[in-house]
């Protein structure tokens, strides 16, 4: 009797657990149904029936086709301007991580204090100070500043993940790599690069997003609009007096489509980044 008890609640856990599972991706899914079903219809549709699937292929064909237009010079410089930001800031993180991790100088520990203050501060406290810098470098309006501000803003959380995966890295490694005359460039491609090549996967995903989702940034310290990411080119979509739905939902879409190619093809990465490499 008590074996058929436990079964039963055990069977009404599952279900509860498995209705919960569904209601989460209900709710997760659901505004990119609206997005996705929105942009294959005109104004009149969307007032029609906004929840409803109502596909007009002739509607979409158009729709993607002027966001297209709109979007395309952005999301080429998304894309130029992310990549670059995700290359720098993991190899000057790496290079920091590597000299916390495994050495001391005076001060060294005051110092790494201070990055992790920096790390508490909200990004739009330092919008002023950025774009006083970065008008007096001669680098207002152009991709290059952007790119600057988006290698030293993305530095600290980076550095503060790869100094402990770094630390837990046996230093047998090391003393062995010493001993053969290897450099510090060398112990750091060979010995470091290796061990922590999955947390440099998914902290480049996190930066790639974090930089591509950037906007306040570039809304201020850009004027030309053949310099507009993607995130900026957006807000042009929205129109004064008319909203054109279709339109903007597909450009949306659009935008996405580069994040969601990103993480299936670094999913696994992704993921084996949050496990210590020395705890399996």
């Amino acid at each position: 009797m008590r074996n058929e008890n436990r079964r039963r609640s055990s069977g009404w856990k599952g279900v509860g657990i498995h209705a919960a599972i569904w209601m989460v991706l209900v709710m997760e899914l659901f505004p990119l149904w609206v997005m996705l079903q929105t942009s294959f219809k005109d104004n009149r549709l969307f007032i029609q029936d906004p929840w409803s699937p109502i596909f007009s292929w002739d509607l979409a064909l158009r729709n993607y086709k002027e966001a297209l237009g709109i979007l395309l010079p952005g999301v080429v410089n998304s894309l130029a301007l992310s990549g670059v930001v995700t290359v720098g800031t993991l190899f000057l993180a790496l290079m920091g991580a590597y000299f916390f991790a495994r050495y001391r100088m005076p001060l060294s520990g005051f110092l790494w204090w201070v990055f992790l203050v920096l790390m508490l501060l909200p990004a739009v406290v330092n919008l002023v100070p950025v774009v006083s810098v970065l008008g007096r470098l001669k680098l207002l309006n152009s991709l290059v500043g952007l790119g600057l501000v988006g290698i030293a803003g993305g530095q600290v959380f980076c550095m503060y993940v790869l100094r402990g995966f770094i630390e837990e890295i046996p230093r047998d490694y090391f003393d062995a790599a010493e001993i053969d005359g290897a450099s510090h460039w060398s112990q750091l491609w060979r010995i470091v690069v290796p061990f922590c090549w999955p947390v440099l996967a998914t902290l480049g995903v996190l930066v790639f997003v974090n930089q591509w989702n950037d906007f306040l940034v570039p809304l201020v310290a850009l004027r030309d609009p053949e310099l507009f990411p993607v995130g900026v080119r957006l807000i042009y979509l929205d129109g004064e007096y008319i909203k054109r739905w279709g339109v903007i939902t597909a450009a949306f879409t659009f935008s996405s489509l580069p994040l969601l190619v990103l993480f299936l093809i670094a999913s696994g990465a992704f993921v084996r980044g949050f496990e210590r490499p020395f705890l399996r």
